[in-house]
């Protein structure tokens, strides 16, 4: 797939390395450089695969956007048209809702043409990288409205990795995806149990 991540942090960096490495086009919507992550995702992943917003959405038939929830409604004046391309919300909403919007994911599906889902938020940038404890894989968990827009999720989840990408639901499940991702931050940060920790359904 060709994949545009907007933003370069700890998320868009963990999984545009994921992804190169699974033989994915990934480009970098992202000024360079302008922090030692960027200089150091570029060592990692090539200097050339940073550009603009505009020019990584225009090649790109996936966009994951991975920045503060408030950024989005500059990002959207920057993507242009992207009708009919997949937008993943790795962001979460939580502590800072992008208003009059409670997550991006709706301001996505309200202001954009594009085919929206929820997905990479629930867990530390760190299980990205490495989403393996003890030979077992973890978990990835997704919500949205769009058929299509799940099925590649899915798709991009299992090949960063993760044995399976469970699906929460529909928009309605959007806010308790963001919930459930703020289960993770309580027991990693808050509760002090630090970030080498994830989530992963069993069956009997």
């Amino acid at each position: 797939m060709k994949i545009a991540i907007i933003g370069s942090g700890n998320v868009g960096g963990a999984l545009a390395q994921q992804w190169v490495k699974a033989g994915h086009t990934v480009l970098i919507g992202a000024k360079f450089p302008l922090s030692d992550k960027n200089i150091q995702l570029a060592a990692n992943i090539g200097e050339d695969r940073f550009t603009s917003v505009e020019s990584a959405v225009g090649q790109s038939e996936v966009i994951l956007i991975a920045t503060p929830p408030t950024a989005i409604f500059d990002i959207i004046e920057q993507m242009g048209d992207v009708s009919g391309k997949i937008l993943i919300d790795a962001t979460n909403a939580v502590r800072q809702k992008p208003a009059p919007y409670d997550t991006v994911y709706h301001a996505l599906a309200e202001k954009t043409a594009g085919k929206a889902v929820k997905c990479f938020n629930s867990t530390g940038f760190e299980n990205m990288m490495n989403p393996v404890y003890h030979d077992e894989k973890i978990d990835m968990f997704m919500a949205g409205d769009d058929a299509e827009a799940k099925e590649v999720a899915k798709q991009l989840a299992l090949d960063a990795g993760f044995v399976t990408c469970w699906d929460f639901g529909k928009a309605d499940k959007v806010v308790l995806l963001e919930q459930f991702a703020l289960s993770w931050i309580n027991l990693a940060i808050m509760q002090g149990h630090g970030r080498d920790i994830a989530f992963r359904v069993v069956r009997r």
